[in-house]
C-alpha cells in the first residue's frame, strides 16, 4: 500500500509539472510575447516585428529595426474552470465533501523578456526569457473530486540565447539553445480510511488527509528557423523546437489525520511516508510555418499552421529513487494542429490595429483527460492595437478570448478504490490580455 499511494500522487505531479492551465493546448503557453495576442499569435514565425522572435523564430533577429533592441511584456491570463457533477462517487469511507469545487481557475501573470543586437549588418545575436508551460487551479476543500486534485501550482522559466545570420537579402537563418527549469507544488486528498481497511486493521471511516508533491528539474532544448522573403510584400517562416526531456525529482510529503490511536498512526505513517520520488517526462516538440503578406500600405494579412508531436506522451513511468517502479499512467495524447489567420491594419504613422482568430486542437480525449488538466479544443477571437511612441518605443496592447468545447470528464486515476470516480463536464474559457513594450537603442 506504501507504493501503490505514493504512485497515485507522483505521476500526476510529472504529468502537470509539465505545465497545464494552459492557453495553448494541452499545457503549452503561447504568450511568449504580448506584441502576438491582438493577431492570436498568427504569422509568429515570420513577423520578426520585435526581439521576441527569438523565442519563436531566432532568424527573425536579423530584420529587427536599429542594431540593438529590447522587448518586454506582460499576459495577464484569467482562466475559468467550473466542474459540474454527473454522478461522480466518492472512495468507500471517506467523509461527506461532495462540492462541485468551485472555480477552478484564477488569474496569472506571465511575463517576457528579450534583447538582441546585431553584430554585423548580417550577424545579430540575442538571449531571451519566457515562461513556456504553467498552471495555477485550485479547488474548494470539499470537491467531489478531490482526491484527484486540490491544488495545483507550476512555475517555468526558459532561457533562450540565440544568434541569427542572414545569407542573402532572401534568406535569414537563426539557432537557439534552451535552458528550461521546471518547478511544482500539487496536492490532493488521500484516503486513510482505505489504507487502513486494505492494511487489514479495521474499518475506520472518514479519515482524510492531503498529500502532497514538490518536484523540479533543469534541462536543454534547441530550436533553429529561417526566413525567406521572396519579395519586399511577401515573407515565409518556419521554425522547429526541440523536445525537452525533464528528469522529475523532488519530495513527498502527507498530512496525515489524527485517528486518535497511536497503533494506527503509526500504520498510516508507516503505509503512507514522506520520502523521495522520480519521473521523466519529455515535452513535445513544435513545428511552425508562418506567412505575411503585404496587400496594400494599410492592411498586411497573417498565417500560422502549427503541429505539436504530444504522441509522445503515451505513459508516465513513476520511480521510487533508487530505480523500483512504483507505477505506469497511460496517456495515450495525440498530435494536434493550430491553425491561425490574422490582420494588422495601418491606420497611421503612429498607430495600428490589429485582428486575429485561430482553431487550437486539444491532444487530450476524454477517457485520459485529468482533474488538473480539463483541456479542450478551442477557438481564438482576438484584437489589439500598437502604437509609436517617437522613433524608438513602441506598445502593443492585446486581447484574446478563447471559447473552449465544454470539456467532459471521467476519471479515477486508474484506481476508484483511492480516489473515487469524477463524472461530468467543465464550463471553460480563458481570457488573455498582453502588453509589451519595445525599444531601439
Amino acid at each position: 500500500m506504501h507504493n501503490k499511494t505514493i504512485a497515485k500522487l507522483v505521476p500526476i505531479a510529472a504529468i502537470v509539472l509539465g505545465g497545464a492551465g494552459a492557453h495553448g493546448a494541452g499545457f503549452q503557453l503561447l504568450e511568449q510575447n504580448g506584441s502576438g495576442v491582438g493577431n492570436s499569435f498568427a504569422g509568429s514565425a515570420a513577423v520578426a516585428e520585435n526581439a521576441s522572435t527569438i523565442y519563436f523564430n531566432p532568424a527573425g533577429m536579423t530584420l529587427l529595426s536599429g542594431d540593438r533592441q529590447v522587448s518586454g511584456g506582460l499576459d495577464l491570463v484569467r482562466v475559468g474552470f467550473e466542474f459540474s457533477d454527473d454522478g461522480s462517487t466518492l472512495p468507500a469511507l471517506t467523509a461527506s465533501g461532495t462540492g462541485n469545487g468551485g472555480d477552478a481557475g484564477g488569474v496569472a501573470a506571465i511575463p517576457n523578456a528579450y534583447m538582441a543586437m546585431k553584430l554585423t549588418p548580417k550577424l545579430a545575436i540575442g538571449i531571451g526569457f519566457g515562461a513556456p508551460f504553467g498552471l495555477k487551479t485550485e479547488y474548494d476543500d470539499d470537491f467531489i473530486g478531490r482526491f484527484l486534485a486540490i491544488n495545483s501550482e507550476i512555475t517555468t522559466i526558459n532561457i533562450n540565447p540565440s544568434i541569427a545570420y542572414q545569407v542573402s537579402p532572401m534568406v535569414s537563418v537563426g539557432v537557439g539553445i534552451n535552458y528550461q527549469k521546471m518547478e511544482a507544488e500539487l496536492t490532493n486528498a488521500v484516503n486513510f480510511s482505505g489504507l487502513l481497511a486494505q492494511a487489514g486493521l479495521g474499518v475506520f471511516p472518514g479519515l482524510e488527509g492531503v498529500g502532497k508533491v514538490k518536484a523540479d528539474d533543469f534541462s536543454w532544448g534547441w530550436n533553429v528557423g529561417v526566413i525567406i522573403q521572396p519579395s519586399q510584400t511577401t515573407r515565409i517562416g518556419l521554425s522547429y523546437r526541440s523536445k525537452i526531456k525533464h528528469e522529475l525529482t523532488g519530495d513527498i510529503s502527507f498530512k496525515r489525520p489524527d485517528s486518535g490511536n497511536a497503533l494506527l498512526n503509526g500504520a498510516m505513517a508507516a503505509g503512507a511516508p514522506n520520502g523521495p520520488g522520480e519521473a521523466d517526462v519529455e515535452v513535445p516538440d513544435t513545428f511552425i510555418i508562418s506567412a505575411m503578406q503585404q496587400l496594400s500600405p494599410k492592411w498586411t494579412m497573417l498565417g500560422d499552421i502549427s503541429w505539436t508531436g504530444w504522441s509522445s506522451l503515451e505513459s508516465l513511468e513513476v520511480f521510487r529513487t533508487g530505480g523500483a517502479l512504483l507505477s505506469t499512467e497511460t496517456l495515450e495524447w495525440r498530435d494536434t494542429w493550430r491553425i491561425a489567420l490574422g490582420a494588422n491594419y495601418r491606420y497611421s504613422d503612429k498607430v495600428g490595429l490589429k485582428f486575429g482568430v485561430a482553431y487550437d486542437q486539444s491532444p487530450v480525449e476524454t477517457q485520459h483527460r485529468l482533474a488538473r488538466l480539463p483541456d479542450a479544443n478551442r477557438l481564438w477571437l482576438s484584437l489589439g492595437s500598437q502604437y509609436r511612441v517617437g522613433s524608438a518605443l513602441v506598445v502593443d496592447v492585446g486581447y484574446a478570448h478563447l471559447f473552449i468545447n465544454d470539456p467532459k470528464i471521467d476519471a479515477d486515476g486508474d484506481d476508484a478504490a483511492a480516489n473515487g470516480h469524477l463524472v461530468g463536464s467543465y464550463e471553460a474559457s480563458v481570457d488573455i490580455l498582453g502588453v509589451q513594450l519595445t525599444y531601439d537603442f
